[in-house]
């Protein structure tokens, strides 16, 4: 079916004009027709039948009936509350209270006293069952399908019908189209002023992100509004019951956990502390919070709330009368006393005084009319469709019919309506309400599909924004970069640049990995001093030093961790720690060490974190340990990852998802120390082999990772001895044919050929290089062994040490890549282009992404 069009107001009022009283389903549509009276009238004229019966100010008979039950009984708060709902569900739907004790899957302690006491209660829903309209008076009816049972229980025996719809249909606006939720708020600030406001409406789901976007939005641009926050909403309100549920989180509780809590009550913290726990840090600012959450049992919720007043200077008059309402001012605060409270106010709508000026907001799912000029109808996707409620004392179909009814009527509120929607969030396809599908023709799947417009974003013209202000200096040039700084770059250039910008908490992983650092250095300068010293003391200043982020319950298990990776860090360089330091320069008194300063000694040796930064490579960095003159080691604490992963990861035609290069970074540095040699990187995963360790199975080896880099190219390696010798380590089949063939044989072939830059093996084998290979090979050995297969297993082999290895034009690459991401990033500095938010493979991997709250959905240029 179409959407029907409604009768305009004036003719509506034309058709009741002549009648005493005129009975309407909702208080807004009664409110409009008032203000059309153009004669005098005694008494009401046209309202609903629940202010009919219970006055203007009708109250909110759910929360009226809850307080009232739980002042006279002990039952669960939530029983109470869902008890209550069915009751006047089914009061609304079959015309009488004790109607729910007629269904015995809904009967039970809680509903036979919830009705007995709501018995006795003026409630609206009691009032209407009671009142009735005087026969002697004329009454119109506008709207008679979309009242319930109860509220036509009221009617005389005598009415007239007045029909809310014609018999035409209404021929909607067009969807206005926007790429994202800050777009509509955008549009309708450009439209909406404080001199416009009064004939302004916005219809939204008042639990949609649209809510507290536009509501945000006209706060700030001064424009007055109603109809939006209530009691719950109020920040201070929130505030406090967060202040409540702190007080129970416990020892783990971080200063991040309570960062929203302290944010309201304008309490700076700083970011260094926000990964600690909460009862470690030692701050002035906080030593009340400490102490409230040590003696929260011993508090009343009135206690509690003079402690928020006091340290924030703000009365909390409404918050206070609501607990002494619900008789909690007095009760001692407690988990469960905390969540009947929390659950009250998410349940039920306080009442509060509101200022009703300026734009009103209307939420979609309890309003049918808005009298307004101008209504702009915002999102309108299935949030706007009612959840039919699945009970059997309601007539679904009957019900579903007063939702679209109201659902049309809604659509063509005010003068001129405007339908602001997006097609799309995060990717995904946005349903429309779905009345639509019974009310259009048309098949579609989104709202592009019907009559629409398409918005692109356009700079805001209302003035309103961040002020710009020029500034007469010039970028300063980053020289040299980090390989965790060119990992973070490549992955995100927008969210390198969040994390220059700002400043990031410490954190655990980072305050161990530090410790077990610093040991392993101390360790290579001072063997003798740890020697003397019982493991468990460094254990125990090492707990101390993370105490702030390890909670009782898990002392134990860090304790084993620790004793662990310091019993193999020490275990490692006894058997494989370098022998000598003659071949460096001394690089003593960089950086700052926590063994130092506990044993008061220095670290002297130039093996151990050697800083470099090179300004013609463009790179900076810190070696963990020079193990010799060509092999460097880093030690981690994380696990283990493949040779072949490490060199995958440091890729850059394209990048890989997770970009890592280090050990190219490193390589590339240290070739310039020590040309001409290969090199060798080392990972030193201390705590990979820690279930080893326990089960009395552990080997050192398990723990290492090892890459080289030759300085030569791929090709000239492929014709080596060394590759050769590879090939006789190989597969068995390899073994005998290149075994068979000798040496110089297969170096001559390799002269002769190129290997495939392509590291893919089935483009490998497919190549014309496969192909000459297997024959050169197969002519030059005997009939004994298998050449075809030998020379696929050679070709595996060798493509396997390239993907395992660095080698020379490597290393060249990565400086070219290096050279160009530097530009690139000095170009950006310099106001050249915005930091994209995507990478060079495009999307960011958001496991690696630091500052995700600050990167915002879709292309960086939105």
């Amino acid at each position: 079916m179409p959407i029907r069009q409604t009768k305009d107001i004036e003719s509506l009022y034309t058709a009741v004009s002549g009648y005493d009283l005129v009975i309407v389903p909702d208080a807004a549509f009664a409110s409009a027709i008032n203000r059309r009276l153009d004669r005098p009238h005694f008494g009401t004229f046209a309202t609903t039948p629940r202010r009919l019966a219970a006055g203007r100010r009708e109250q909110a008979e759910d929360r009226v009936a809850f307080l009232e039950v739980i002042e006279q009984t002990d039952h669960d708060w939530k029983a109470v509350a869902y008890a209550i709902g069915n009751a006047l569900q089914c009061w609304e739907h079959q015309g009488r209270l004790d109607a729910i004790l007629d269904y015995d899957a809904y009967v039970d302690e809680t509903t036979q006293e919830v009705v007995e006491i709501m018995q006795n209660l003026r409630t609206t829903s009691k009032q209407l069952t009671e009142h009735t309209i005087d026969d002697d008076q004329s009454v119109a009816v506008v709207g008679y399908e979309q009242l319930t049972n109860l509220e036509r229980s009221i009617l005389p025996e005598a009415f007239d019908r007045v029909d809310l719809f014609t018999d035409e249909a209404f021929d909607y606006p067009d969807f206005h189209v926007f790429k994202s939720a800050t777009d509509i708020v955008t549009a309708l600030l450009d439209t909406i002023s404080a001199d416009n406001a009064e004939h302004v409406a916005v219809v939204l789901d008042s639990g949609s992100q649209y809510s507290s976007l536009i509501e945000s939005a006209l706060e700030a641009a001064d424009i007055p509004f109603y109809g939006g926050p209530g009691f719950i909403d109020d920040p201070h309100h929130r505030a406090f019951i967060r202040l409540l549920r702190v007080g129970f989180r416990g020892s783990e509780t971080t200063i991040s956990d309570v960062q929203p809590l302290l944010t309201q009550m304008d309490i700076d913290v700083p970011i260094n502390d926000h990964q600690k726990r909460l009862e470690t840090v030692n701050s002035p600012d906080i030593e009340w919070l400490q102490a409230f959450c040590s003696s929260i049992g011993e508090q009343t919720f009135a206690d509690a709330l003079d402690t928020y007043t006091s340290e924030t200077g703000i009365e909390l008059t409404l918050f206070e009368e609501e607990l002494q309402t619900l008789g909690l001012d007095g009760e001692l605060v407690t988990t469960e006393s905390v969540d009947r409270l929390a659950y009250y106010l998410q349940t039920y709508e306080v009442p509060v005084d509101r200022d009703n000026k300026g734009v009103l907001l209307a939420d979609a799912k309890s309003s049918a009319y808005v009298d307004r000029s101008v209504v702009f109808h915002l999102g309108m996707g299935q949030d706007w469709t009612h959840s039919a409620p699945q009970r059997p004392w309601v007539d679904t179909e009957t019900q579903f019919e007063r939702y679209i009814g109201n659902f049309q009527r809604l659509l063509q509120s005010g003068d001129q309506q405007y339908y602001l929607v997006q097609d799309t969030a995060g990717g995904e396809a946005i349903t429309p309400c779905l009345y639509f599908g019974d009310l259009l023709d048309d098949d579609f799947e989104r709202f592009s599909d019907l009559e629409s417009v398409e918005h692109r974003r356009r700079p805001r013209s209302s003035g309103v924004g961040f002020d710009h202000h020029p500034l007469d200096v010039e970028s300063e040039t980053i020289e040299t970069v980090s390989q965790s700084s060119l990992n973070s770059y490549v992955n995100s250039p927008r969210d390198y640049l969040f994390g220059k910008l700002l400043d990031s908490p410490e954190q655990e992983r980072f305050v161990e990995g530090n410790l077990f650092h610093d040991f392993a250095e101390f360790y290579v300068n001072h063997p003798d001093v740890i020697a003397d010293v019982d493991i468990t003391e460094l254990v125990d200043v090492m707990l101390g030093e993370a105490k702030a982020f390890i909670s009782s319950a898990d002392e134990a298990l860090r304790r084993r961790k620790y004793r662990i990776g310091l019993e193999l860090i020490m275990d490692y360089l006894d058997d494989y720690g370098p022998e000598s330091d003659d071949f460096l320069t001394a690089t003593s008194g960089w950086g700052d060490n926590f063994f130092v300063e506990y044993f008061d000694k220095p670290v002297d040796s130039p093996l151990t974190e050697r800083w470099f930064e090179d300004h013609s490579l463009g790179v900076n960095g810190e070696i963990d340990l020079v193990k010799a003159t060509d092999h460097l080691l880093d030690y981690k604490s994380t696990s283990k990852k493949r040779t072949s992963q490490i060199v995958k990861r440091a890729a850059i035609d394209p990048p890989a998802d997770t970009p890592n290069f280090q050990a190219a970074l490193y390589l590339t540095y240290y070739r310039t120390i020590q040309p001409e040699e290969p090199l060798e990187f080392t990972f030193f995963h201390f705590l990979e082999p820690m279930d080893d360790v326990i089960t009395g199975d552990a080997n050192l080896d398990d723990a290492l990772t090892t890459v080289s880099y030759y300085p030569f190219t791929f090709d000239e390696y492929v014709s080596s001895r060394d590759a050769y010798e590879v090939l006789l380590d190989g597969y068995n089949d390899c073994q005998e044919t290149f075994d068979d063939l000798s040496y110089p044989a297969y170096s001559d072939i390799m002269d002769q050929l190129t290997f495939p830059e392509t590291t893919d093996r089935n483009e490998l084998r497919a190549s014309e290089f496969a192909e000459e290979f297997t024959t050169a090979v197969d002519v030059g050995t005997s009939e004994d062994v298998d050449a075809e297969k030998g020379a696929d297993q050679a070709i595996r082999e060798l493509n396997g040490v390239r993907r395992r290895t660095f080698f020379g034009e490597d290393l060249d690459a990565f400086e070219s890549f290096v050279d160009e991401r530097l530009e690139e990033l000095n170009d950006r500095r310099a106001g050249g282009e915005r930091f994209p938010v995507e990478g060079l493979t495009g999307e960011p991997n958001y496991r690696r992404i630091d500052n995700r709250d600050l990167l915002l959905e879709g292309k960086s240029d939105d």
